[in-house]
């Protein structure tokens, strides 16, 4: 993990101004929406991920520092 839970790791290929809407989301045990909306603030940096069905429909904030990997292609 980062130093602040609300920054990217270092490791996680994230490019500052990059745009993330809907990119898939993968957590350790499959897919669980798409990014919504994202945020680069520093200290306060997040992925707004709408879940669709999973989860009942709803939106789940994350911290970017939960980001392990970005993958661009």
């Amino acid at each position: 993990m980062s130093d602040s839970l609300w920054g990217y790791q270092p490791s996680s290929g994230h490019t500052v101004g990059a745009d993330l809407t809907g990119y898939s989301v993968e957590a350790t045990d499959g897919g669980i929406g798409k990014v919504d909306k994202h945020s680069d603030e520093v200290g306060s940096a997040y992925l707004l991920v709408d879940t669709g069905v999973w989860i009942f429909g709803k939106d789940v904030l994350l911290p970017a520092g939960t980001v392990t990997r970005i993958d661009t292609e």
